[in-house]
């Protein structure tokens, strides 16, 4: 059974909005492709524009001036690479890296894509802390980082998917888990880790329902986290 939001969040309406819009872009975006596939919506881009919108009025309401939450031109120096651009920062106006997020959506194709949203998760928080550990964020604390995916829920990705064990048994926990699972697992065990200080997969399906898999990994504890470190470190500045 889904994990349904918690209420009394504050965000619960701009949650469903972001969902809705994701699903009227994306329809939009199919409609608009020539060759009227799926393809069109997958390369159209903006979908994630209403979690964006959520996510800097969370910042705002934590105390962040909106000029301080960048959402262009989002690049960061690396440590395995020169850059990367996210899809949020947000900066102090003493010019210091206060939080980063990566925003990620797959509706369709699973087994095409997972494993690559998984290697891109992880290469990208190594490099960042790497490049933080180098010093490339200078006279500043750890900043906060997140990563947030919405995930279709439908036939494919509630299906159990099997492994491949040719040589050596994958982990107790991948067995007959479907992909919606192995979200899940992903995102618990990227702040297990310590790559991440929060990691949220929301489910959605194309009638605009929505909701999440477990406290731990859900979008409200997303939220409530980046409002905590936002809101903590603005009264340090005050």
């Amino acid at each position: 059974m889904a994990y349904a939001p918690k209420s009394g969040t504050g965000f619960a309406a701009q949650i469903s909005q972001a969902v809705t819009a994701f699903w009227d872009r994306r329809e939009s975006q199919r409609e608009d492709s020539i060759d009227l596939t799926n393809r069109g919506a997958v390369l159209g881009g903006k979908q994630l524009n209403g979690f964006v919108s959520l996510l800097k009025t969370v910042a705002v309401e934590a105390g962040v001036a909106p000029a301080q939450v960048i959402t262009d031109n989002n690049y960061l120096p690396g440590y395995f690479r020169s850059s990367k651009e996210w899809d949020m920062i947000i900066i102090d106006g003493g010019g210091r890296l206060l939080a980063t997020i990566e925003l990620k959506s797959q509706i369709g194709s699973y087994g095409n894509n997972f494993n690559n949203r998984a290697e891109e998760a992880l290469g990208s928080a190594v490099d960042l802390w790497t490049a933080f550990r180098e010093g490339l964020f200078p006279e500043q604390l750890a900043p906060w980082l997140g990563w947030l995916m919405v995930v279709g829920r439908d036939d494919d990705s509630e299906r159990p998917v099997s492994n491949h064990e040719p040589h050596f048994p994958v982990l107790a926990e991948f067995v007959g888990a479907t992909y919606l699972q192995r979200y899940q697992i992903l995102c618990q065990k990227l702040v297990r880790e310590r790559h991440y200080n929060c990691a949220s997969v929301l489910w959605t399906r194309a009638d605009r329902s929505y909701g999440d898999l477990g406290e731990e990994t859900s979008i409200s504890s997303f939220l409530a986290s980046l409002y905590g470190y936002l809101s903590s470190a603005a009264r340090k500045r005050s």
